[in-house]
């Protein structure tokens, strides 16, 4: 009889109640047997991250093999930063694949407390520092077998000091055959610089950390073999313990954002480079009791510091406090070298005494700012600041927390920024962090470690430099579904304003202000990915604040939206479950392995610039705009609509596959279109392999544009000069400036057609613009055609007779019969009556059809 083991994992965050009646965020906490590693071999370490556009998703695989005769309790144990979100976790066992799934988390409890009622394994998250959270789970391994762990998480990296950093914590605590980390890096607007170093890299390691690096992509790997991990010769020691952190910037320019735009989805990064406002800022330094002995003394090494880097347009203050409250100055003092030489001496002279009186310290800064305002002695266009650092909790004057709040509030009436920084493990955090956010500003902790004065110096850096105040993003309310935060207090250098947005479609043209980059890619929706993790993240933060019902509403937004997209927050955890015999009536989760989230950077190579764009606030309701023209469309059917005749001619092309036709070309004005036919999956049983127009070629030379649409729509190079209009899921209007508009139409099949796929139907608008020379299969009719119909008879088919038309001189057998318009209807399309002109179209083209085939698509005839 066999004996099955059974296992139960929980990802859970939850709120645990400190002894000092600080809340904080923490993570479930479990302990497991440890496990001889002469026993249990870990062979395999793998991290892949892919990077699009700052969105990051970072799969950590770990293989290990119990090599001992009796089953081992093995532990997978992983750092991830505290801003991501786990999106997947899988375990495969002796060849079956166990997936998480994440559940409301007193669902979840209820799960994870009978499984363990029953004797059941669990896993656990919890906290390990300062950037990043703690996974690991433990699982009874069979012996002489296998277990693979699979992790997977998201997060959008955050832009500070002019860089995006992302950070792998790597601890394998042994060697490994097998250990390698590799990162991919696409940003469409361009990448300026990538750096890649660890913590734990020595001289013989830092050549195997390889970088490639292109306009757009970057591919960063390191793979030691087992002996360059070594410590030392011959024994097992691992030199990689540590951080492994890649730091990149984008390219910006002139151009002030960039925009990125997937399947109905995109994200506006803002990131201006403007000259630094000036700032008024009021520090406010804790000297109480509880600083004394090495906080102190760090603090008055950090503003000594901090002080020196103070600009001289700027203005600033200095408060301290404990029972009493002290000052400096009375007022702000302009950043003069006299000034700040005064002030250093100031602050060498403090030392710590008394109690904590936080309230009376915070408001007298505010009243200083008010009334230095009101003098008008500070410049007009500049930011005010408060910045408070404390390390207890309120104990002199008003202490109770949500009264001081609610004193702050008011006081600073939303006219400044209060930033509050936390000295050491006793400070209430919580209410530091709520008072910031309730006033513009934000909280950070401050870790009692050797380098707390890099740590206070470099908050400093962060909010030193502002440029913007009150910022507010506007899009067209018509085509937008939802969007997250718009509106940002303050943008600082180095930082960036992100906006994602659920859009109904899109108007965009090029402003010679702003500059935008124009990413429409239909592979991975990283897109609508990142706008979820923007969206739950700001749920979570304002569930914190507001009235009750206001809290209420946007939990349980938040939970139906982590539960949607499979995200651990605080409100879900992801269970996993093995069944307990092979005959259990219970449903185990065994899934397929769900492989990680990838993005071809083929596609990429083909891009030469950027697309330059922003929003136009007046959105067209473009099919009125519609009109008789020439089009193409189906397999391929071409349809030329005569309007003044009330009629329509219509014949097909023909060719195989890859073919690429010239469509429009027109010398005077340098417009040139092309288009390449693709071919069905697979022939059909008739035998007849239908073609389609799946991507086109416009280049408009006077203008420099040119630009590639395919049934993913790529973009080659711009100038200023093109007008796009996005439909979702329906449409791309392309408008030359002063000149042409075209309209290209995605036709989607079902996915599970066995022969057909999606196509382009390309439509022209406005061809009268274009010069009586224009040709090409399409622009040789943009200016109407003459011809005669006689001759009237049955045809093969009884409701589609024949008839004679006289054409060009010739004399050809015509057939009336309909083509489908699928201007006003994309998915049925209207029949439209037509002479139908058999062979490719001879004898109403000019020439031949060959004639018309290029070997480029942006090459001319």
């Amino acid at each position: 009889m066999l004996i099955h083991y059974t296992w139960h994992v929980i990802v859970d965050l939850i709120q645990i109640k400190k002894s000092d009646s600080c809340r904080e965020t923490h993570f479930y906490l479990l302990t497991f047997p440890s496990v001889s590693l002469s026993q249990v071999e870990v062979y395999s370490v793998t991290v892949d991250c892919t990077v699009t556009s700052r969105f990051a998703h970072t799969v950590m695989t770990s293989k290990a093999f119990n090599k001992a005769n009796s089953s081992q309790e093995i532990l997978f144990e992983v750092e991830l930063p505290k801003t991501a979100f786990i999106t997947n976790f899988s375990m495969e066992i002796e060849g079956q694949v166990y997936v998480g799934e994440v559940k409301e988390k007193e669902k979840a409890k209820k799960q994870y407390e009978k499984a363990v009622s029953s004797g059941q394994t669990a896993g656990l998250v919890k906290a390990s520092g300062r950037k990043m959270e703690k996974f690991s789970v433990s699982v009874n391994i069979a012996a002489e077998s296998n277990v693979t762990f699979v992790l997977t998480y998201e997060e959008l990296l955050q832009r500070k000091l002019g860089r995006y950093e992302l950070l792998t914590r790597v601890k394998p605590k042994t060697l490994v055959q097998d250990f390698q980390i590799v990162t991919n890096i696409y940003e469409p607007q361009g990448i300026s610089y990538v750096d890649a170093h660890a913590t734990f890299l020595s001289n013989e390691l830092l050549p195997l950390v390889e970088k490639t690096v292109t306009d757009r992509k970057a591919h960063i790997s390191f793979s030691p073999t087992m002996e360059q991990q070594r410590k030392c010769p011959g024994c097992d020691g691992t030199l990689i313990d540590g951080d492994f952190i890649v730091s990149y910037d984008v390219k910006r320019e002139k151009n002030l954002g960039d925009i990125q735009i997937v399947n109905g989805y995109f994200v506006h990064f803002f990131a201006p480079e403007l000259p630094k406002l000036p700032k008024n800022v009021v520090f406010v330094i804790d000297i109480s009791g509880s600083m004394s002995g090495r906080k102190i003394v760090q603090t008055r090494e950090a503003m000594l510091a901090i002080l020196q880097q103070v600009h001289e347009d700027d203005h600033f203050a200095i408060i301290l406090f404990d029972s009493v409250i002290e000052t400096w100055k009375d007022s702000l003092t302009k950043a003069t070298k006299e000034n700040i030489t005064e002030a250093m001496d100031y602050i060498r002279r403090i030392n710590s005494r008394g109690m904590t009186n936080v309230n009376d310290a915070v408001l007298k800064a505010v009243n200083m700012l008010v009334k230095d305002r009101q003098m008008e002695r500070l410049p007009e266009r500049s930011a005010d600041m408060i910045i408070l650092l404390t390390d207890g909790m309120p104990n002199e004057g008003e202490s109770n927390i949500g009264k001081i709040q609610e004193n702050v509030r008011t006081a600073i009436g939303g006219n400044m920024s209060l930033y509050c920084l936390g000295f050491g493990n006793d400070v209430d955090y919580s209410f530091l962090d709520v008072m910031s956010r309730q006033n513009k500003g934000l909280a950070r902790r401050i870790f009692e470690a050797s380098d707390a004065v890099v740590q206070l110096q470099g908050f400093y850096d962060e909010v030193a430099s502002p440029l913007l105040l009150e910022v507010d993003m506007h899009y067209p309310d018509n085509a937008v579904d939802s969007l997250t935060t718009s509106h940002f207090s303050q943008l600082f250098n180095g930082t960036e304003i992100v906006v994602a947005v659920d859009i109904a479609y899109i108007y965009l043209f090029y402003s010679d202000l702003y500059g935008f980059y124009l990413l429409v890619q239909g592979q991975v929706n990283f897109t609508e990915r990142l706008w979820a993790y923007l969206t739950i993240q700001q749920l979570l933060e304002k569930s914190k604040s507001g009235t009750p019902d206001e809290k209420a509403n946007t939990t349980a937004k938040a939970l139906d939206m982590s539960l949607q997209y499979s995200f651990v927050t605080p409100l879900t955890s992801m269970v996993v479950t093995k069944p307990e015999t092979e005959d259990s009536t219970s449903s185990p989760l065994i899934m397929d392995v769900v492989p990680p989230m990838s993005v071809d950077f083929s596609w990429v190579e083909r891009h030469e610039r950027h697309v330059a764009c922003v929003f136009f606030c007046n959105m067209y309701l473009f099919l009125s705009l519609y009109s008789g023209a020439p089009a193409v469309d189906g397999d391929p059917h071409f349809m030329i609509e005569l309007p003044d005749r009330g009629d329509a001619l219509c014949f097909n092309i023909n060719d195989k596959p890859g073919t690429i036709f010239n469509l429009v070309r027109d010398s005077n004005s340098g417009i040139l279109v092309n288009g390449e036919i693709i071919g069905d999956k697979k022939t059909p049983p008739d035998g007849k392999i239908n073609t389609y127009f799946w991507r086109f070629g416009i280049v408009h030379q006077t203008l420099g544009v040119r630009l590639e649409v395919t049934l993913m729509i790529d973009f080659y190079s711009f100038s200023y000069s093109v007008d796009l209009l996005v439909t979702k899921d329906r449409s791309l209007t392309v408008t030359l400036r002063d000149s042409v508009k075209f309209v290209i139409l995605l036709h989607k099949v079902w996915k599970k057609h066995p022969y057909h796929r999606d196509y382009l139907g390309f439509y022209t608008l406005d061809s009268h613009l274009l010069s009586p020379g224009v040709h090409g299969l399409l622009g040789q009719f943009y200016h109407g055609i003459n011809y005669e119909v006689a001759d009237l008879h049955p045809g093969k088919v009884p409701e589609k007779p024949d008839a004679t038309m006289y054409v060009k001189g010739q004399e050809l057998n015509v057939t009336r019969g309909w083509q489908r318009d699928f201007r006003g209807d994309v998915k049925n399309g209207e029949n439209v009556p037509c002479w139908f002109i058999h062979n490719n179209g001879t004898g109403l083209i000019d020439g031949h059809v060959t004639d018309y085939i290029v070997s480029g698509l942006f090459k001319s005839v």
